[in-house]
């Protein structure tokens, strides 16, 4: 009798501990150069965020710019607010968010946010229980969230097993390496590359930004504690190493 090939493995929605390994082993399977940095480096870090407003706000700060750069606004934003809330932030009006360093287009942006939140028009609990085409396109129409911001929103706080954030340069570096490219790949030969690490790209993309981090010497994995899902790197940021990523 014929052997029925092995039914292949569906990621659960919310990616978790036990997944992440599981998608690391899987990528390692298939795609030499990944296994040689899981074998180096072990399995990625989690580099999870709450879902909800503030996690979109830090997401905004961060586009452009270095991590170092959004934290310190960040820092500025929580030691005057206190809580980066909906309703803190629309009562700073937009100048008042310039005064803590944000630029004008991202205290539009920011403000608009909170509006949003604040009159109804966008319910981000809705967002991360209803189908992810829908919440994508919803968090799409908001201005200052664009493709890449939306991606990073669902690969690190709603924890997409296969998101790859379009557009990221840490990335494209991370791949110009692994694969010994003479150039950066474009978005469009990222996606490509990406498509082959279905439907583990989330898991795929962590592999690389701890490779991009132990390249500079700035990666130190922590091991994961038993009901902890999450791990870190030196920059301890929350995320990895999304510098200077290409504009929404």
């Amino acid at each position: 009798m014929p052997v029925s090939p092995e039914a292949p493995i569906v990621p659960t929605r919310r990616l978790t501990l036990i997944s992440l390994s599981t998608g690391a082993r899987h990528l390692a399977e298939s795609d030499p150069d990944l296994a040689a940095i899981v074998e180096r480096l072990g399995d990625p870090p989690m580099w999870g965020r709450n879902p909800g407003f503030p996690t979109l706000i830090q997401i905004i700060l961060e586009q452009q710019v270095s991590p170092a750069a959004a934290r310190t606004v960040y820092r500025r934003l929580t030691r005057e607010l206190g809580e980066v809330t909906p309703e803190a932030v629309h009562a700073m009006q937009e100048h008042g968010l310039r005064a803590f360093g944000l630029t004008r287009q991202k205290s539009r942006y920011c403000y608009g946010l909170a509006t949003r939140v604040l009159d109804g028009s966008l319910d981000l609990t809705s967002v991360s229980r209803g189908p992810d085409a829908l919440g994508r396109k919803i968090l799409l129409e908001i201005p200052g969230l664009g493709p890449w911001s939306v991606d990073i929103y669902y690969l690190m706080a709603l924890r997409r097993p296969d998101v790859w954030p379009r557009g990221d340069l840490a990335l494209a570096s991370a791949i110009q390496d692994v694969k010994a490219l003479e150039v950066l790949p474009t978005k469009d030969e990222q996606q490509a590359m990406a498509c082959r690490w279905a439907p583990w790209r989330s898991v795929a993309a962590r592999i690389l930004w701890a490779h991009y981090l132990s390249a500079r010497g700035l990666y130190r994995p922590v091991p994961a504690k038993r009901g902890l899902e999450r791990s870190t790197s030196a920059l301890d940021s929350g995320l990895p190493p999304l510098v200077k990523t290409s504009r929404d």
